[in-house]
C-alpha cells in the first residue's frame, strides 16, 4: 500500500508531477522518431540479416539503439556516437593537462568538457553514418534501391541529424525531467521489447516446445539475477575516516568522524560493453571474403564465436581488465591521501600519505576483482541459457560430453528477449537510479518514499 500512496504522492506535487509527465512525453517522442524510416532502404532485409548477425558489432549498435538499428530508422545510430564521445573525452582527461584541469575546475569545466562532447558526437555520427551508408550501397543482399552520392549524402545527414535529436532529449529529460536522460533512453529502447518478449513465450507455451518447468526455470532465474544486481549495485565499502580537532580563530573545527565510500561496481556497465565491443569485432570480421576463404582465420575466429568456450573465457578475462582499467581513471588512490591530509582526515591506524593511498588501493583492488566477477557471472548466466556452452567442441573430450551432459547446457534454452546480462543491468540499474531520485523529491517535500526506509520528516503528514 505504501509503494501506491507514494505514487499517487508523486502525481499531487506539481513539480515532481511535472517532470514526470516531461519525461514521459519525450520518451514518446523518442518511440514515434524509432518509427521513421531512412529513405531509399530496404528495411525488411536489412531486419532478417540483423537477426542472423545478433552476435556481432551489428547487435551492440542495435540493443543501445532499442531496435531502430536493424529497422534503419533516423535513430538508427541512437546514443551510441554520444557514448564513444563520452568515453574518449573521459579517457583524455588522463593524459591532456588542460582537460584534467577543466575537469576539476566546477561547473564551468564540465560544462565546456559538455559542450566538447556534443561536437565530437556530431563528428563521429558523421563517420559512422558515411560508414554504414557506403556498406549498406556495397552489400550484396541489395539493401538500397537507388544508390549513388545522393543515398550517401542524405543518409549522413539524416542519421546525424537523428543522434543529435536525441542527445537533445537526454539532455532535456536529465535537466527538466526525472533521471538521467541518456539512459532512460536505452532503458526505453530494451523493456518496449518486453511485450513481444511475452508473446514469444506464450507462442512456445502453445506449440508445445516449452513447458511449466521451463517457464519457472527462466522465470526463477531473471528474479534471482535481479534480486542479485540489486544487491550488489548497492554494495560498497565505507573507509573510516577521522577528522582532527584544529583551531581556526577562536573556533575549534574538526574532530569529526565520516566514510569514504567505495561502490563494489564502479564502473556500471562500462566494463561489459568494451568486452562484448572487442569480442563481436571476430564475429563481424567472419563476414568478409578473404576470411571465408582461409582456413587458419575462419577456424580461429569460429573458435571464439559466441557460445565457445573460448569465447567465455576471454569475456571474463577482459570484464575484469577494464574494471580495473576503469577505476583507475575514475579514481586516483594518491590523489585521494593527498586531499584526506589537506583537510585534517586519516583512516584510523593507518599514517598519513603514502601509507593512506597504499591502503586504499589494496582495498580498491580487492572490491574490483569482486566487481569484475559479478559482472562477469551476471553476463554468463544469460549467455548460457540463451545459447548454451560448446563444451562438446573441445578437443578430445567432445564426444563424451556430447553424449553425457544435458542439452540445456550445451545448446541453450532459446530465450530470444532482453534476458541479456548487459540488457538487465541497464534496466536494473536505471530503474533503480531513477526510484531513488524520485523518492529524494518525495523526501525533501515531506512525503514517505517508495521503500520503508526511507522513511518521512516529520512535521508534515502524507496526505495534501
Amino acid at each position: 500500500m505504501k509503494f501506491f500512496e507514494a505514487i499517487a504522492n508523486v502525481f499531487r506535487i506539481p513539480d515532481l508531477r511535472k517532470r514526470v509527465l516531461f519525461t514521459l512525453a519525450l520518451l514518446a517522442v523518442y518511440r514515434l522518431g524509432g518509427g521513421v524510416p531512412i529513405p531509399g532502404i530496404d528495411s525488411t532485409r536489412f531486419e532478417e540479416f540483423i537477426r542472423q548477425n545478433a552476435g556481432s558489432v551489428f547487435g551492440m549498435f542495435d540493443l543501445f539503439s532499442g531496435g531502430m538499428f536493424r529497422k534503419l530508422t533516423i535513430f538508427a545510430l541512437g546514443i551510441m556516437p554520444y557514448i564513444t564521445s563520452s568515453i574518449i573525452l573521459q579517457l583524455l582527461t588522463v593524459v591532456v593537462p588542460y582537460l584534467e584541469k577543466l575537469q576539476k575546475e566546477g561547473e564551468i569545466g564540465r560544462r565546456r568538457i559538455t559542450q566538447w562532447t556534443r561536437y565530437l558526437t556530431v563528428i563521429l555520427a558523421l563517420i559512422q553514418a558515411a560508414m554504414i551508408a557506403i556498406g549498406l550501397q556495397s552489400a550484396e543482399q541489395g539493401f538500397v534501391r537507388n544508390p549513388g552520392f545522393g543515398f550517401i549524402l542524405m543518409t549522413m545527414i539524416t542519421l546525424t541529424t537523428g543522434t543529435a535529436f536525441i542527445m537533445w532529449l537526454g539532455e532535456q529529460i536529465t535537466e527538466r525531467g526525472i533521471g538521467n536522460g541518456m539512459s532512460l533512453l536505452i532503458f526505453t529502447g530494451i523493456v518496449v521489447n518486453l511485450p513481444s518478449a511475452i508473446f514469444e513465450i506464450w507462442s512456445k507455451m502453445q506449440t508445445g516446445e516449452w513447458g511449466v518447468l521451463h517457464i519457472v526455470i527462466i522465470l526463477a532465474m531473471m528474479i534471482a539475477v535481479v534480486g542479485f544486481i540489486v544487491l550488489v549495485e548497492r554494495g560498497e565499502r565505507r573507509i573510516p575516516i577521522q577528522y582532527a580537532k584544529r583551531m581556526v580563530g577562536r573556533r575549534v573545527m574538526g574532530g569529526t568522524s565520516s566514510h569514504m565510500p567505495l561502490k563494489v561496481n564502479a564502473g556500471g556497465v562500462i566494463p561489459v560493453i568494451f568486452a562484448s565491443s572487442l569480442l563481436a569485432f571476430p564475429q563481424t570480421a567472419l563476414s568478409l571474403e578473404f576470411v571465408k576463404n582461409s582456413t587458419f582465420l575462419n577456424g580461429l575466429l569460429t573458435s571464439i564465436g559466441g557460445g565457445e568456450p573460448m569465447y567465455y573465457i576471454l569475456y571474463v578475462l577482459l570484464i575484469i581488465f577494464f574494471c580495473f582499467f576503469y577505476i583507475s581513471i575514475i579514481f586516483n588512490p594518491n590523489e585521494a591521501a593527498d586531499n584526506m591530509r589537506k583537510h585534517g582526515g586519516f583512516i584510523p591506524g593507518i599514517r598519513p600519505g603514502k601509507n593512506t593511498a597504499d591502503y586504499m588501493e589494496k582495498i580498491l583492488s580487492r572490491i574490483t576483482v569482486v566487481g569484475g566477477l559479478y559482472l562477469s557471472i551476471l553476463s554468463l548466466l544469460p549467455m548460457i541459457m540463451i545459447q548454451g556452452i560448446k563444451l562438446q567442441h573441445i578437443v578430445g573430450v567432445g564426444n563424451w560430453i556430447d553424449t553425457y551432459f544435458p542439452r540445456w547446457l550445451l545448446d541453450g534454452l532459446g530465450v530470444t528477449f532482453f534476458f541479456g546480462g548487459t540488457s538487465l543491468l541497464i534496466v536494473v540499474g536505471v530503474a533503480m537510479d531513477t526510484v531513488n531520485q524520485v523518492e529524494a523529491q518525495l523526501i525533501m517535500r515531506h512525503y514517505e518514499g517508495f521503500t520503508p526506509r526511507a522513511g518521512r520528516i516529520r512535521g508534515r503528514r502524507s496526505g495534501v
